[in-house]
């Protein structure tokens, strides 16, 4: 038994010892610096090797208990305490029965960032600024920043490079928030690298005159591109050299810098590939730029009388040996004192051959035109621009200085039912202006303006046929050597004014007087050469020396309310005008004063923060030209003699337009619809006198009416899901018109319908996808003539982008063309375009080798349709051909 009571006792005992062992703990409170007792703070008890062997947290009281686990290891224990918003606080366990208190400080714990990750792109909109995140929309195969802008929703390029944004064309593209380019924005879409843009921002609303914002409305609609900071920093430059078969050759050098102070765009370019480098100096705005001015510039009068320019991208048709040297550098000085130099030199030498066939459908009688020409021109342009502009709060200066020459050279291979003749061209153009304008805000919160321009221009034409062409018409039938004509519009033109504006709260007014004034002298002659090289005029009505004033002196009242809901801007001129015009060969001697009231109305109304509603009307009256006058004959082509025999022509004209904007910028959706009524008023028509060889036209005086009604939609949307924008727009228009054909007076009704399709799609990370089809169908109906002509167009264009590897980039592109029309038979055409681009990393070079025109295609016939006119035409364009490029990055 003894034994017995032995082990029970033992076992008593360890169980004892047991108990006592899981019965340690540790005890204390947590408090703050005050004595503030801090609940849920954690407490952790941590081993010698700060791994946590017990833990608990604080009761609402401040108060913890922590028990020690029997088995741990007693020796080098320590208790932790944290709590968020305080600093982390431990202390040693020296005794398993004192108690632990601690006071923690209170601390500031910066909490790690989290990033969200999403892929979708998205748009920023704060005010009157939608912003577009380049590399949201940007591919691997873009390279300028033109590739990125064609595919932001909402926007769309035009094929001469002009932009619209909701179906509104921009009125500008800045850099960095500077008006580096002007309107000759392809110059920055087609050269500046995408990586170095952050952001495209649509500026709606847009006044560029920071002492007019808010105070007069303004409709436009500009861009504005952001630079990367990185890419301010540094020298950018995208060089690009090439070679190819046959014969072909590319070069492409820039150097690009993007400064706060300093911005520059100057390149080299050169090449023989059809690539037109006269789209850099396309200025889109340059019509209403010219009306603003009102500076009703002369056009140039002849020509070689060709068939144009065929409705096919230009690198298509165009055989080319052009070069342009372009400069464009902006200095931002002290006090926005800002300094600007645009310079450019272009040289082209063209050809185009083709032939023509017309027809034109009257009552009586079709009168048809069959002609082949072998055509050269040789184009030299230069362009100066230095302006010096201070845009502040108060004060606002500008000078433009405008200095245009160009040399046109033209060759003519002609055969005209079955006549053949040359033809030399010859034009030059010298054009000089200067352009100032001083705005200043007087103590009172006044705007004082004072605006001066000056232009002078002069173009002197020449050309001449030979051998002798239709001698029974020019010279009485009799052989001939050549017929020379020469023409030359030398013009003086000035416009002035001072104005006066008076902000207000809820309405500015504007008050303005000015004067402009314009002397031309139109001469001209028509000479022919005789066998034995003695010149005479083709006859005594052949020549012109007409000289002629134009004096105006206005006054307007403008009156803008720039609201947040509601904008309105109304304008109401009047204008005094004498125009003068005499000729004394003629006994041409004639004066005319008008006073006309040409009033202005436009209004934008925001239905909600990104829809609004756009109405407009306005009435204006115009007075002809010194090309509207002239009384003896000008040979403007080969078969086209014109004259005049009516008073000077008078036009009244009436636009209404009404338009419902609407986006979600959370969603990625444009859409807008358009409409708009013209109506047209002239006092005189021309009549046309047609035969197999020739056609003159002479101006009747004959009440014309002109009728024209358009209507337009336009739908963008970016589908997350598909990773695609879509595209969709329809536009009709109708017009009513009038000819006079041998003596027939012709009503016409031409219906044009125009629908357009597009998308752009990221099939994968690997793989882009883009479509665009343009459907056109014009319908032209007169009662004078029987059955209707109808002419329907269709053009896809489709392309594929596939990069296996980073480094490795292949496209492939494809245009099909589609024509019916019913007087011939239906035409179709296929273009394909194919390149691969190898990027060497460790070079910092790009390789290129692309096929042109893959199907050889190397003639191309075109339809026109207008009014009763039909024609067709057969170009001859370029075949296949190999380009090797070299890209590199400066």
């Amino acid at each position: 038994m003894s034994l017995l009571k032995r082990l029970g006792a033992a076992f008593v005992f360890c169980m004892l010892c047991s108990a006592a062992g899981f019965a340690q703990s540790l005890k204390g409170t947590v408090t703050d610096s005050l004595g503030k007792a801090i609940s849920f703070a954690s407490i952790n008890l941590k081993s010698s090797s700060n791994l946590i062997v017990a833990y608990t947290s604080s009761d609402d009281k401040g108060n913890y208990t922590l028990q020690i686990p029997a088995d741990a290891n007693k020796s080098g224990l320590a208790i932790e305490v944290s709590c968020v918003g305080f600093s982390r606080q431990a202390k040693p366990v020296t005794d398993a029965a004192a108690t632990y208190n601690f006071k923690l400080a209170h601390s500031v714990n910066q909490l790690k960032a989290v990033t969200v990750k999403d892929n979708n792109p998205r748009l920023r909109v704060h005010g009157d600024t939608t912003d577009y995140k380049v590399s949201d929309f940007s591919s691997p195969q873009d390279r300028v920043i033109g590739d990125v802008i064609k595919k932001l929703p909402g926007i769309d390029v035009a094929k001469d490079g002009k932009i619209s944004y909701n179906g509104k064309a921009i009125s500008n593209l800045y850099i960095g928030g500077d008006n580096l380019l002007d309107d000759k924005y392809n110059i920055a879409t087609s050269s500046i690298p995408k990586g170095v843009v952050d952001k495209v921002q649509v500026m709606e609303n847009h006044q560029p005159v920071k002492m007019l914002k808010d105070k007069v409305v303004s409709e436009d609609v500009a861009l504005n591109l952001t630079i990367k900071k990185d890419a301010k920093l540094q020298l950018v430059g995208q060089e690009t050299v090439g070679a190819g078969l046959p014969d072909k050759y590319y070069a492409d050098l820039n150097a690009m810098m993007f400064k706060d102070k300093y911005k520059a765009i100057n390149y080299l370019k050169a090449n023989n590939t059809g690539n037109d480098v006269a789209y850099d100096l396309v200025s889109h705005n340059l019509s209403s730029y010219l009306s603003r001015l009102d500076n009703d510039k002369p056009n140039t009068v002849l020509s070689l009388g060709t068939a144009g320019d065929p409705d096919l991208p230009r690198n298509r048709y165009l055989f080319n040996q052009a070069g342009i040297l372009n400069l464009n550098n902006l200095v931002n000085l002290k006090n926005d004192v800002q300094l600007k130099a645009n310079i450019s030199y272009l040289h082209d030498s063209q050809k185009q051959n083709y032939t023509r066939f017309s027809e034109y459908y009257l009552p009586t009688d079709t009168i048809r035109y069959a002609e082949v020409q072998n055509n050269r021109r040789r184009p030299d342009i230069l362009h100066t621009q230095l302006s010096a502009n201070v845009n502040r709060d108060k004060y606002y200066l500008t000078n433009n200085f405008i200095a245009d020459y160009s040399r046109n050279t033209g060759y003519s291979a002609l055969t005209t039912n079955g006549t053949f003749v040359n033809q030399v061209f010859k034009d030059n153009l010298m054009d000089l202006s200067n352009e100032f304008n001083l705005m200043k805000t007087s103590k009172s919160n006044k705007i004082l303006e004072f605006y001066s321009y000056v232009n002078r221009s002069t173009e002197p034409e020449n050309r001449v046929i030979d051998p002798g062409l239709n001698p029974d018409i020019f010279n009485n039938g009799l052989a001939y050597k050549q017929l020379t004509q020469t023409v030359d519009i030398p013009t003086w033109f000035t416009n002035n004014y001072i104005s006066y504006k008076v902000p207000g709260n809820y309405l500015t007014q504007t008050y303005k007087a000015g004067f402009s004034l314009q002397s031309q002298d139109l001469q001209s002659a028509l000479n022919v050469t005789q066998a034995d090289n003695s010149v005479n005029l083709l006859s005594d009505s052949a020549v012109n020396n007409l000289s002629w004033q134009r004096r105006k002196a206005y006054a307007e009242a403008g009156f803008d309310v720039p609201g947040d809901k509601l904008k309105m801007s109304i304008s109401l001129p009047l204008n005094l005008q004498q125009i003068s015009y005499n000729d004394n060969y003629y006994k041409l001697d004639k004066d005319l004063t008008r006073l006309y009231f040409n009033p202005r109305v436009s209004l934008k109304y925001q239905t909600g923060v990104e829809n609004y509603i756009s109405a407009g009307y306005n009435f204006r009256n115009d007075i002809g030209n010194i090309q509207h006058v002239y009384n003896g004959y000008i040979l403007k082509n080969y078969r086209s003699l014109y004259a005049n025999n009516a008073d000077l022509t008078e036009r009244k004209t009436q636009n209404a337009m009404l338009g419902f904007n609407y986006r979600k910028a959370i969603t990625l959706f444009f859409f807008s619809v358009n409409a708009s009524y013209s109506h047209i008023n002239a006092n005189n028509i021309a009549s046309s006198i047609l035969t197999d060889n020739i056609q003159q036209r002479i101006v009747l005086p004959y009440n014309n009416n002109v009728d024209s009604w358009t209507g337009s939609g336009n739908v963008s949307k970016y589908i997350f899901g598909l990773r695609t924008t879509v595209s969709a727009g329809v536009s009709v228009q109708t017009t009513k018109l009038n000819q006079i054909q041998n003596n027939i007076i012709l009503p016409y009704n031409t219906i044009s319908t125009t629908f357009s399709a597009g998308a752009d799609t990221k099939v994968s990370s690997t793989v882009n996808f883009s479509y665009k089809a343009n459907y056109d169908e014009t319908t032209s109906k007169s009662p004078a003539v029987a059955g209707a002509s109808k002419f329907q167009r269709l053009i896809q264009q489709a392309s594929v982008n596939y990069n296996p590897l980073n480094t490795l980039f292949f496209s492939i592109a494809a245009d099909h063309y589609y024509t019916h029309q019913q007087q011939a038979n239906d035409l179709k055409y296929i273009f394909a375009d194919a390149s691969m681009k190898y990027k060497f990393d460790k070079l910092k070079l790009d390789f290129e080798l692309s096929a042109q025109n893959l199907f050889n295609t190397k003639t191309y016939s075109a339809l026109y349709l207008s009014a009763n006119t039909f024609t067709s035409s057969s170009y001859t364009i370029p075949g296949r051909f190999l380009l090797a490029k070299v890209m590199f990055n400066l």
